[in-house]
């Protein structure tokens, strides 16, 4: 009686011993899942077309490098609503959440989570100057856990287009929000380039998208023509922009080409989807182990495009010259 009670507890040891190591296996599995499956952080100070695109474009080239959302990727994308404090308490909170990588899009965005982690991999779009910004310390050489790519504008081929649609044009207006790094870069581009082309740039700065309509307004009866470059802010308010140009027939050439097809006149500039989606290639090798931030140089579109459109030239009284019709990439109707 004895033994055969002593082989029923053997026996139960035994089942209870396979049942715990089946759990511990399954917790295994369960966790090695979860490493193969990374989380980044998709922070972005205000969402319009440009910085849209971007993050679209960043999302399909990781897909192409074989990154599927829900398959073996997960984003969690917030959106700072064009507040550099909500952009800060979102990268704390990438960080505290222990995110894999954090995709970046804009000087704001990037600076915020800059400034709250060295250790988890940035990669960054629409940044005008990275190093200015204090993101790396070169473009060649990044030496920190920023990499990515910038949105700078070829300003002066941008200015020159002035002379193509209003010849005698000696002043030309530039809006800008002098808060942003990126914006205050180019506005000091932009006075050079307009010095060796014999312009005259008036100034016209804003703190908030409320303020666009002011200074656009401002502007009328003094300048020409009217520049925006890739200013979040601006950009956001175009409408109020394009109104005044419209009222006053002042053609308003654009740092970008979502700006061309939300309305202004014309550009020479880069294409944020294919900026996006470059960004996104990048962040692919680092995700496979195939370089790091630090050493990785940051990179610039290559192609630039001369967008066009015909229904602003309508509405801003310009005449498009058949050169420009001819050289153009894209032209909106």
């Amino acid at each position: 009686m004895v033994k055969r009670r002593m082989v029923r507890y053997v026996g139960l040891l035994t089942l209870i011993s396979l049942l715990v190591f089946a759990a511990i296996g399954c917790a295994g599995d369960d966790t090695s899942s979860d490493e193969d499956t990374f989380v980044v952080g998709i922070t972005q100070i205000l969402e319009h077309d440009s910085l849209d695109a971007a993050r679209e474009g960043f999302i399909d080239g990781l897909k192409d490098s074989g990154y599927i959302e829900g398959e073996n990727i997960v984003f969690d994308f917030k959106n700072a609503q064009n507040d550099k404090s909500n952009a800060l308490t979102i990268a704390q909170k990438f960080v505290n959440d222990g995110v894999d990588m954090i995709f970046a899009i804009s000087t704001p965005s990037a600076q915020s989570v800059a400034q709250v982690t060295s250790e988890i991999p940035i990669l960054i779009t629409a940044v005008t100057d990275p190093v200015d910004a204090g993101l790396v310390k070169s473009m060649e050489k990044p030496g920190t856990n920023v990499t990515g790519t910038t949105d700078m504008n070829p300003i002066y081929e941008q200015l020159e287009l002035v002379k193509e649609f209003v010849p005698d044009a000696e002043n030309i207006g530039v809006i800008y929000n002098a808060g942003e790094d990126n914006s205050v870069v180019q506005v000091e581009i932009a006075k050079e380039a307009a010095g060796e082309l014999g312009f005259n740039l008036v100034e016209a700065s804003v703190a908030t998208t409320a303020d666009v309509s002011q200074a656009a307004a401002s502007l009328a009866g003094r300048v020409d023509a009217i520049y925006i470059p890739t200013d979040n802010t601006v950009v956001a308010a175009l409408d109020t922009v394009l109104k005044v140009a419209e009222e006053n027939k002042i053609p308003v050439l654009a740092g970008e080409g979502d700006t061309v097809k939300n309305g202004a006149l014309a550009t020479i500039g880069i294409e944020y989807y294919g900026l996006g989606r470059q960004t996104g290639e990048m962040a692919a090798k680092l995700l496979k182990g195939e370089g790091e931030p630090s050493t990785m140089p940051v990179e610039s579109q290559k192609d630039l495009r001369l967008y066009i459109n015909k229904t602003a030239a309508a509405t801003m009284g310009v005449e498009i010259p058949d050169e420009l019709l001819r050289r153009a990439d894209e032209i909106f109707e």
